[in-house]
């Protein structure tokens, strides 16, 4: 005797048990040039999930990519190849940043910003939303060094410009009249 056919577009109802969970296994040893690669696809599959406003899945990609940059090599990679790497790392912690203040994480992302700059310490971005973060959170001196150093860098930067400003402006007691 054997089941019924089920018809189609007959609703359905699973019922699952999660019987174990593992954690990933450990890297394996690849060439530098083949970590770029891989470090790059997924984070250009993050910025996919950040355009399209799904910060988690964006904020688990740039992970995923910074493990790929970090992972183990099977041989020391050559100065352009060490310089690539370090870029890279850069663009996914200034993207991890970015993803960790759209999901309401400031603390996460401002170490996000730190480790971008302990890698470039000149990298304007890092250096912008750090000063910003640091201004959220009422530590204006620290802000206004931050931005002034990003400044220094970009001069022409309208939205440093502007949060300088702003900052002037909370910093300045409110005139009597």
């Amino acid at each position: 005797s054997r089941e019924p056919d089920v018809p189609p577009e007959a609703p359905l109802l699973f019922e699952v048990t999660l019987l174990e969970v593992r954690d990933s296994p450990d890297p394996q040893p690849l060439p530098p040039a083949v970590r770029l690669c891989l470090g790059s696809q997924r984070r250009e599959r993050g910025n996919f999930h950040f355009a399209r406003g799904d910060f988690a899945a964006a904020l688990r990609s740039y992970r995923l990519s910074l493990r790929a940059l970090d992972g183990p090599t099977t041989a020391p990679p050559g100065p352009e190849e060490e310089e690539e790497l370090q870029e890279q790392r850069v663009k996914c912690l200034n993207n991890c940043a970015a993803a960790e203040l759209k999901l309401g994480r400031a603390e996460e992302a401002l170490a996000a910003c730190e480790a971008a700059l302990r890698i470039s310490p000149d990298n304007g971005r890092a250096l912008l939303r750090r000063g910003q973060l640091l201004a959220e959170q009422g530590r204006d001196t620290e802000a206004a060094l931050v931005l002034r150093r990003a400044l220094e860098l970009d001069p022409a930067s309208k939205v440093i410009h502007t949060e300088l400003s702003r900052l002037a402006k909370r910093q300045r007691p409110p005139s009597s009249t």
